[in-house]
């Protein structure tokens, strides 16, 4: 099995996954899912692990009795926000360096056109990312290389996180124990993907139309 087919079996499959890797390792499948949450949104380079969907299906399994839910949104909360953080102090420290005068897309030029968006719209971007797949990950690494001011990062950074787990995680437990959802988890999972990217989409095509 190629890399992207286990990448898109991991995400259509979290429920079969989820529930081997509670019976196999027991308490310490809170330490992988704070693990996973922490990478995908403090490591610029792993925006392909699963995190709403990663939510949702560990909510729903804390619903079957599997799973502390309480401890489950502390942990995954602290995961979400340590993650941002994480992200923001690598793009302050290495993400500058690759801004040059003379690159067409790296340049000088746009590193101060971002450094002016985040001054003015940072706080709606870092709150707003948590809910987009691959924005959830560039954004915070991107809040640094512009060195947006670190207490406001850090304040809808926390706000941000606890909304996003609160949603999906007391959404899986709340809805993951319905019997049409338990029956059609990977459409759910697909689904709930699905709708994560509908605004980046719908923000690229309308940027595009604006061009045009």
């Amino acid at each position: 099995m190629s890399v992207i087919q286990h990448i898109i079996d991991l995400f259509l499959h979290l429920d079969v996954h989820l529930a081997a890797i509670i019976e196999q390792y027991g308490l310490l499948t809170y330490v992988i899912l704070f693990a996973t949450i922490f990478c995908e949104t403090g490591l610029v380079f792993t925006p392909f692990l699963p995190g709403d969907s990663l939510l949702f299906a560990a909510g729903a399994f804390a619903a079957r009795g599997s799973l502390n839910p309480v401890l489950l949104t502390v942990l995954l909360g602290v995961a979400a926000i340590l993650g941002d953080s994480c992200n923001y102090w690598l793009g302050g420290l290495l993400g500058r360096r690759v801004f040059k005068e003379h690159r067409k897309i790296l340049s000088l030029e746009n590193l101060a056109a971002t450094e002016r968006f985040y001054h003015k719209h940072g706080s709606k971007a870092v709150v707003f990312a948590r809910f987009l797949p691959m924005f959830r990950t560039i954004v915070p690494f991107v809040a640094g290389v512009a060195h947006m001011s670190y207490p406001v990062f850090f304040f809808y950074n926390v706000l941000g996180g606890i909304v996003w787990v609160l949603l999906f995680v007391w959404g899986g437990y709340f809805f993951g124990g319905i019997q049409a959802v338990e029956e059609n988890f990977s459409l759910v999972i697909l689904g709930i993907i699905v709708v994560s990217l509908v605004p980046a989409v719908v923000h690229g095509v309308r940027h595009w139309l604006g061009r045009k």
